[in-house]
């Protein structure tokens, strides 16, 4: 394995990342959790009642069965999650978003 690419750069900042070579030094978990931290702000900002963000919300909760973790949820609605970023005007988040899908899903 001589030509394995070095994903951690000797300065300890983070090199550029290949999830087909490796997930070390991708928070995948984190940043999932970051972009539904967004969602949230997002929903509180607008000030009213979403039946499709409530309905996807309450998925993290079930009534029966396991919850899904954050990224299960984000790769499943991600065209979704990017609509709605789009529409709050939210740059910050798509960015997220797009680094989520880029490196995660």
């Amino acid at each position: 394995m001589e030509n394995q690419q070095k994903l951690v750069a000797d300065c300890g900042c983070r090199a550029n990342t290949d999830r087909y070579i490796s997930f070390v030094g991708i928070d995948c978990a984190g940043n999932a959790r970051r972009v539904m931290a967004f969602i949230e702000r997002n929903m509180a900002a607008s000030g009213e009642a979403q039946a499709f963000w409530m309905y996807f919300m309450a998925k993290r909760t079930p009534r029966s069965g396991p919850a899904p973790d954050d990224l299960f949820l984000v790769h499943s609605y991600i065209n979704q999650i990017r609509e709605f970023f789009e529409a709050c005007g939210d740059a910050e988040a798509l960015e997220l978003l797009l680094q989520v899908e880029e490196e995660c899903c």
